[in-house]
């Protein structure tokens, strides 16, 4: 992205300009995978339909908003998946991009590209048919193996494999996931466990932590080259030996929020402004029902982005 579409962007009060949107679709799964925080998002029983999604996408356009990302929960469990990508994608995006575990890939991938989809993600931690167990409390390693594979013969580019890495669980198949991904067309996503507030999890954090940094002293020594991506909170992509590596880390620093471009939506299609915070939200699904007008949701986005403040702020 140029500095004059950054400039075209709406911004908040700290100057970040508003670049992508992320709808959660759905709060259903079809795995559960035990270190899951919901995308910071407090479960929800309805979920928006792919009219309510369309106009969302419309008035977020208005703003200035080019990329779409998808999530869940699971979005391939939702039946009109194909429908949801095929009406964002008629509105124009730069992007749209889904976020899956993968278990139903194979079989929408080919239909979700013809759709409009661009990219996605798929959450994959292990090769290790047990530890795939142990992680997701189901038996569908194969199915999200092929989904992988079939996404990125379907064309969907990049298809990116986010393994969040856990000491004593999968920290010794670093390598191996990295030659999976790079003999299969993927770009391996390492994300580091995020400490959260819960004491219980705070346990779990401390037993399963995984610190990124020694790796990422190796990859800076054996990578071809290194790339920064600035408007992904100064995220590192590294190159070694015709594959790709990335390094998610901890999102509770204020780089991160120094950084953060996007807007999220909830699956009962409140804004959220701020990942990390619950009471700011701003409701769309309502004044929507009550027949407000395109001009008036539009203001309800920019009252939400003028209402951001970064969580960290020491360096905001």
């Amino acid at each position: 992205m140029t500095k004059s579409n950054i400039a075209e962007k709406v911004t908040d009060k700290f100057k970040r300009p508003m670049i992508s949107l992320r709808i959660s679709i759905t709060n259903r799964c079809n795995v559960k995978c035990f270190y899951c925080h919901h995308d910071g998002i407090v479960p929800q029983d309805y979920e928006m339909t792919s009219n309510e999604i369309k106009r969302i996408v419309q008035v977020a356009k208005s703003i200035g908003i080019d990329k779409i990302r998808l999530s869940g929960g699971e979005p391939l469990i939702r039946e009109d998946i194909i429908d949801i990508v095929a009406k964002i994608s008629s509105v124009g995006f730069r992007d749209i991009s889904l976020t899956t575990n993968g278990i139903l890939l194979g079989k929408y991938a080919e239909n979700l590209y013809n759709a409009g989809l661009t990219r996605v993600n798929v959450s994959f931690d292990t090769l290790n048919p047990d530890t795939y167990k142990f992680i997701t409390k189901r038996d569908y390693m194969e199915n999200a193996m092929e989904g992988i594979k079939k996404a990125v013969e379907a064309g969907l580019n990049p298809v990116k494999v986010n393994m969040v890495v856990m000491k004593g669980i999968n920290d010794n198949e670093i390598w191996d996931m990295f030659n999976f991904c790079k003999n299969n067309g993927a770009i391996l996503q390492l994300i580091e466990l995020l400490k959260t507030e819960n004491g219980q999890e705070s346990e779990f954090f401390e037993e399963y932590h995984f610190d990124m940094g020694e790796l990422e002293d190796e990859l800076h020594k054996i990578s071809n080259h290194v790339k920064i991506r600035k408007f992904m909170q100064d995220r590192k992509k590294y190159f070694v030996d015709g594959g790709e590596i990335e390094i998610v880390r901890p999102m509770d620093n204020t780089e991160f929020c120094k950084n953060c471009t996007r807007l999220r939506i909830t699956p009962d299609g409140k804004i959220k402004p701020c990942l990390l915070r619950n009471d700011n939200l701003v409701d769309l699904i309502e004044p929507m029902r009550s027949g407000l007008s395109n001009k008036k949701l539009k203001q309800a986005f920019l009252e939400a982005i003028q209402n951001r403040e970064p969580y960290f702020t020491d360096s905001c």
